[in-house]
């Protein structure tokens, strides 16, 4: 046991944090995925792992990072993520956005992965740690996505060889999955500050450079992953387009005047869009200060469900979660597995009547 004299800062950081250790990344490796169905696991925000029986691996938005962990914020309300906040709103005051969930991942220990895969450019959306991980950790393993991603990730240090940029339209198949991007809504990306450079006084230029959604194919089912996307009409072009099962919604309580989440209402009119069979909202968990409810969408669901012109229904997740597809398809909550299936199995050696 540890003298508490010997106890530092930094032997605590390194104890406690990721505060799920590597539980997760084992039980990815451990999971064997039957056939003609795929596994995922929400990471927190629109962080997402999905896994398939032919042993493909990937990861998308995977962030393993912090909001604002002091109230003494050195940047002015023009700079990084109030910038882009005040860019919208014309607030200049500093966002309380301090993270919600745990990490339950511990990136320096992804050994078996295929892509790496980025929606947009947003700091939420793409890890340096991450993209160090596995840059350390394998070594020709792809990182996909949009050309403001790619920049990011090229500034980082990440060798131009790995680097795949997509726009819409374009398709990438590893082992037993297909990776086709899609058109991103998020229309939040398209007025926010990039990453590099000043665009002050600039117009903004076309979403496909900025952000992508992806539709992703596997054996035992189609994901919609929506990135950041608010509602569009244009959902309905991809729900014909694509046959999609699960689809992914980023849902959040919209701070007064500021829309840069879909609504509760909005992810509905998606899953229908989309005609998907399964609607996921994410997202909604990871910043305190636009923190929201899931239980609204099963409220609104089944208050509408009638109405709604085609059949599916909304499943609330857990972060650190594991479903199967199309094994889940009828459930609606996810429970952590509680454990002590085997208890009572052999005889505690508890002297029960003593405390009769």
């Amino acid at each position: 046991m540890t003298d508490i004299k010997d106890i530092t800062w930094e032997t605590w950081a390194k104890d406690v944090f990721p505060e799920w250790g590597t539980w997760l990344n084992e039980e990815i490796e451990q999971t064997v995925v039957p056939d003609n169905h795929f596994c995922m696991w929400w990471l927190g925000c629109t962080g997402l792992w999905v896994k398939t029986p032919g042993g493909a691996n990937i990861c998308i938005d995977l962030w393993l990072n912090t909001g604002k962990k002091t109230r003494n914020w050195p940047y002015p309300y023009g700079q990084g993520r109030d910038f882009q906040m005040t860019r919208i709103t014309g607030s200049r005051e500093i966002q309380p956005n301090t993270r919600v969930v745990p990490m339950v991942m511990n990136p320096f220990e992804i050994h078996e992965i295929d892509a790496v895969l980025s929606t947009h450019f947003h700091r939420d959306h793409i890890d340096q740690y991450v993209a160090a991980a596995v840059c350390r950790n394998t070594k020709d393993v792809p990182f996909i996505g949009p050309e403001y991603s790619a920049n990011i990730w090229r500034s980082w240090g990440v060798p131009e060889e790995r680097i795949r940029v997509v726009k819409p339209g374009d398709t990438i198949k590893i082992k037993d999955l297909e990776i086709t991007a899609v058109d991103s809504f998020d229309r939040t990306a398209l007025i926010t500050d990039p990453p590099l450079g000043d665009i002050r006084g600039r117009m903004p230029d076309d979403m496909d450079v900025r952000a992508v959604n992806y539709v992703i194919k596997t054996p035992g089912g189609t994901i919609y992953h929506s990135g950041d996307s608010h509602f569009s009409n244009y959902y309905r072009k991809h729900g014909n387009d694509y046959d999609i099962d699960v689809a992914l919604a980023s849902f959040g309580e919209n701070p007064p005047g500021c829309t840069d989440k879909m609504t509760s209402a909005d992810c509905l009119r998606m899953a229908e869009n989309l005609r998907a069979k399964v609607l996921i909202p994410f997202h909604y968990d990871i910043w305190c200060n636009m923190l929201a409810d899931p239980a609204e969408i099963e409220l609104l669901y089944n208050f509408k469900k009638e109405r709604l012109g085609y059949v599916f229904h909304p499943y609330i997740w857990q972060v650190g979660g594991k479903y199967t597809y199309p094994q889940d398809r009828d459930r609606t909550r996810y429970m952590y597995p509680r454990g002590f299936g085997d208890a009572m199995a052999d005889e505690p050696n508890i002297p029960f009547k003593s405390f009769l």
